[in-house]
């Protein structure tokens, strides 16, 4: 979007905060890049300068606004709803990929050289894989220096740099401030606000409007793994597993963000968990461009216009999520959180929460490879279905993640003895982030679309759906909710 001058011009100039995230715009007489709703007076439109991301603005020597503070926009919604190599890989970006395992990983996870990510990132994004890494660790810095009482040594490995001068000096150039200037500019917490320690953050998740958190944490609440997940005080918490070490969040819908509450063994996780996070909630989604897509179908367009921003429910670790979607097959929501709880009691880790009543992680794949298929409750043909799955993932023959290929891992997962369409769609959608998943066979589908007028028999309900593509695994969200079933609604 970046370079169609005009639209951009006009985005900023109209201070539209649905573009936060898309572009950032860089002011040439001030050396200052802001987001497109900041709120000072927009400048002459000759001195303006559009970039795709924040590396671009900084690498061309702009830092960032202090009053708009770009660094904090909703990140872009392209990241989430494509497939290619440019989109896999800022997905294992934000992941802290390049951070842990550096650019020759990043290759070696997507099966490409270096120089062509290289090349690749640079053409659309305007920055290469170790800019985009760097942004990253600023945005994490200044995170931690407004909100920690860390020592500003700690801050600097925790964000990701390798020295306290690298810290020093990024910091200096991307905000224009020394990191004890930033502290010492930022704003005081409210009184009886919940205080930030050396191992927990409090901050907010931005998102675009509107949001609409009914199906949203509704189904997270409703589907909770006992001891991994659970609803309390107006939060969604549950345990995480990271990179170096666990954490625990807690998740509560507000007006114009989400408060987010993480507690982390280690700092290092930062912002991986905050990426995780965003992710599980699908923040970065453009719900205006989706709701208007959907609007289009005259009998879908109700069910939009009585609650829209409705998002998808995600998750945080992909194969705890196609464990469950095989725990859950043919079988009641209850059902399905028994079975994982089970399983959680017998293989997970340990965790503490003094907060609350987590208990522990969900079980990894290599744990669960070792279940004895006999202890396990249920039918013999998904035990072999379950074993099969989590051997391969233990193996690494199949691999979900934020780098999967779509079309290829729904080749791989379908090849698996026991997954039908609806089990591959199920994780396609809500683990590998499809925005175009689709339901065609899921019974409340079937009961909205006869409800609705809509086709109910599966061929025709897909014919009738192309028209909503690239956003069906939307569409499900709306179709679902013509149920009273309890993922549908807000927990109180």
């Amino acid at each position: 979007m970046h370079i169609d001058t005009e639209r951009c011009v006009r985005a900023v100039q109209s201070k539209d905060a649905r573009f936060d995230g898309w572009f950032f715009t860089a002011v040439v007489t001030t050396g200052i890049y802001c987001r497109p709703s900041c709120p000072v007076v927009p400048p002459k439109p000759e001195n303006m300068r559009f970039y795709p991301s924040a590396a671009a603005c900084q690498q061309a020597g702009f830092r960032a606004c202090k009053r708009c503070r770009p660094d904090t926009s909703p990140g872009s919604p392209e990241w989430n709803q494509r497939a290619d190599l440019v989109a896999r890989a800022m997905r294992l970006i934000a992941d802290g990929v390049v951070d842990r395992e550096g650019v020759p990983g990043l290759a070696d996870r997507l099966g490409y050289s270096t120089r062509q990510i290289e090349r690749q990132l640079l053409a659309e994004l305007g920055a290469g894989p170790l800019a985009l890494a760097r942004a990253q660790r600023a945005q994490a810095a200044r995170l931690l220096i407004e909100t920690t009482p860390l020592p500003m040594a700690d801050i600097a490995f925790a964000a990701g740099f390798a020295s306290i001068r690298t810290f020093n000096d990024t910091v200096r150039e991307v905000f224009a401030l020394a990191p004890t200037d930033l502290r010492a500019r930022a704003p005081r917490s409210k009184p009886g606000a919940p205080a930030n320690t050396a191992g927990a953050l409090t901050l907010r998740l931005p998102f675009r409007a509107p949001l609409n958190p009914d199906n949203l944490f509704g189904h997270l609440a409703a589907t909770a793994v006992p001891g991994v997940e659970e609803w309390r005080d107006g939060a969604y918490r549950r345990t995480l597993r990271l990179p170096y070490g666990h954490g625990i969040v807690a998740l509560t819908p507000q007006p114009d963000h989400i408060a987010c509450r993480l507690t982390l063994g280690d700092l290092r996780d930062l912002t991986v968990a905050i990426s995780r996070c965003r992710r599980m909630l699908d923040l970065d989604a453009d719900p205006v461009a989706i709701d208007d897509q959907l609007r289009t179908d005259p009998l879908l367009a109700p069910l939009v216009d009585k609650a829209p921003g409705r998002r998808v429910p995600r998750t945080v670790d992909e194969a705890e999520f196609a464990v469950r979607a095989v725990l859950g097959q043919q079988v009641s929501t209850a059902a399905a959180r028994t079975h994982a709880a089970r399983l959680v009691t017998a293989h997970g880790e340990r965790v503490d929460d003094p907060e609350g009543g987590l208990t522990h992680l969900f079980p990894a794949p290599e744990a669960l490879a070792s279940v004895a298929p006999e202890s396990l409750a249920m039918p013999r043909t998904r035990r072999t279905t379950f074993t099969t799955l989590v051997r391969q993932l233990a193996d690494g023959e199949v691999r979900l993640g934020p780098d999967s290929d779509w079309p290829e891992t729904r080749a791989r997962l379908l090849a698996l003895p026991g997954f039908g369409p609806w089990t591959v769609d199920v994780i396609a959608m809500r683990a590998l982030g499809d925005p175009d998943a689709f339901l065609p066979t899921d019974l409340g589908i079937r009961r909205a679309a006869q409800e609705l007028g809509l086709p109910s028999t599966p061929a025709a309900l897909t014919a009738r759906a192309a028209a909503w593509r690239p956003w069906r695994a939307y569409a499900v969200q709306y179709l679902w909710a013509t149920d009273s079933h309890p993922i549908n609604f807000l927990p109180v």
